[in-house]
């Protein structure tokens, strides 16, 4: 009670900051915490956007747990987020480490080459790699026939199209996650790398026992949100190869097979139960890779 008087006098004292404020907390409100509040009660009701809602329980939920579409997509995301989280942090590391070099000039220039893959038009990248992973005119056919080997059929088999999606998340994203970790290393003390330099250590030894160590809050930030990003693929598979998700559903993610149940079926409460139980796989796997950069980088 004692605590609730004082909050309230302080709202009284405070009360212009807090009337300035307000408008943030009265559109995130509206916009951001009112629908996923919604969607969570949308998860327990059949409904298909027109019409009263009809209850079915935690039916949505168990029926999501027999759904082989559904596992298929699961199985899908995790593939195409493995082939491309690991190797993007690990080239995102070697380009921050590259861009705070002492030796490199034009540092702004390329920081701004680096960036401007992430704030191009997913529409006009899909568009691009189509292209590149073309099947019968595709560049890297291309390269490949010219090498003297046969052609790979990329987006008619189910690896080859998901090896596609991974490399436009890796060039979409690396140089992305490549400026925030340079952020971290420009806080590490240049003193501690000179005294290692005195002391005879090898570049790859400070990297491993000063930079590495000294970075791993960085690295752990940006494996979590990548791991939140690689979750939530949607456009780059639907442009790449459309909403069926392509050859043998290879392409097809958890949030392109949200959609369609959603949007495409108007099954807007199975929709919401998958949304939810992405929700939970992306908690899950965030913390599991947090837990195991921690303890591999300590």
């Amino acid at each position: 009670m004692k605590k609730s008087r004082q909050l309230l006098h302080d709202i009284r004292k405070n009360k212009m900051i807090y009337l300035l404020i307000s408008p943030f907390f009265i559109i995130y409100g509206i916009f951001g915490l009112f629908p996923i509040i919604y969607s969570f009660i949308l998860s327990f009701h059949k409904w298909n956007g027109q019409g009263a809602m009809q209850y079915v329980g935690t039916a949505y939920y168990q029926y999501l747990l027999t759904d082989s579409n559904f596992w298929l997509s699961v199985k899908n995301t995790l593939i195409i987020w493995v082939l491309s989280t690991i190797p993007m942090v690990i080239l995102a590391i070697i380009i921050a480490f590259l861009l705070n070099g002492r030796f490199l000039k034009g540092k702004s220039f390329f920081r701004v080459v680096y960036y401007l893959p992430n704030i191009t038009s997913t529409v006009a990248i899909a568009i691009v790699f189509a292209n590149i992973f073309g099947n019968n005119y595709g560049i890297l056919n291309y390269l490949i026939t010219k090498l003297g080997f046969d052609p790979i059929e990329w987006l008619s088999i189910n690896l080859g199209v998901q090896f596609a999606i991974a490399a436009i998340v890796i060039w979409r994203w690396t140089g992305y996650n490549a400026i925030i970790l340079l952020a971290g290393l420009q806080k590490i003390p240049t003193s501690l790398y000179e005294a290692a330099s005195l002391d005879g250590a090898s570049t790859f030894q400070i990297f491993r026992h000063i930079t590495l160590p000294l970075l791993n809050p960085v690295i752990q930030f940006v494996v979590v949100t990548s791991t939140i990003g690689g979750w939530q693929l949607f456009a780059e598979a639907q442009m790449l190869v459309g909403n069926s998700g392509g050859i043998g559903k290879s392409g097809l993610t958890v949030v392109l097979y949200l959609y369609n149940q959603a949007f495409q079926n108007r099954q807007f409460g199975y929709g919401s139960a998958l949304s939810w139980a992405l929700v939970i796989i992306i908690g899950l796997l965030s913390i599991l890779n947090w837990k195991l950069i921690k303890r591999e980088v300590d």
